[in-house]
């Protein structure tokens, strides 16, 4: 099982995310107040926090959660064992399901100018919220399909 390190929202597209703690998750649309939120595959975006700390190792670098533009910084669960159609409970009973591994970067944004490269191309994970509810730093994620298989235990 993993755990949410930082849920993360911004105004605007292309920008870091700040952390702020807690937000609701809105089925079929997103997270409450973030600007990717809406009626489309890419809902919410989620991040290991595992592959941020490698970022900042190899290049020095102090980097902040939802400095890569994702909703969830995500810790002790490995995301690159995902599937799109896959399913994860966070929280107590919040659904989302995998619709997108990674994504085209067409245009360098204001991240990868700040950070020097952005880890969300290749290692972000999108989602549709299918339940919502209220998430919070130190929520459970749960893999649906085969508990076992994303653990990194």
């Amino acid at each position: 099982m993993g755990r949410v390190v930082a849920v993360c929202i911004s105004k605007e597209k292309g920008v870091q995310k700040k952390d702020v703690g807690r937000c609701k998750l809105i089925e079929n649309y997103g997270l409450e107040g973030d600007a990717h939120a809406g009626s489309w595959h890419r809902q919410i975006s989620l991040l290991p926090k595992e592959s941020r700390l490698n970022m900042e190792k190899s290049g020095g670098l102090k980097l902040n959660d939802g400095d890569f533009g994702e909703n969830l910084l995500t810790e002790g669960i490995d995301l690159s064992k995902l599937k799109v159609g896959h399913k994860l409970i966070l929280g107590r009973d919040i659904l989302i399901r995998v619709t997108q591994i990674g994504k085209e970067c067409h245009d360098r944004c204001y991240i990868y100018y700040q950070v020097g490269d952005c880890i969300m191309p290749k290692e972000g994970v999108f989602a549709e919220i299918l339940k919502g509810g209220t998430l919070k730093k130190g929520d459970n994620i749960e893999f649906l399909d085969d508990k076992s298989s994303c653990n990194n235990n």
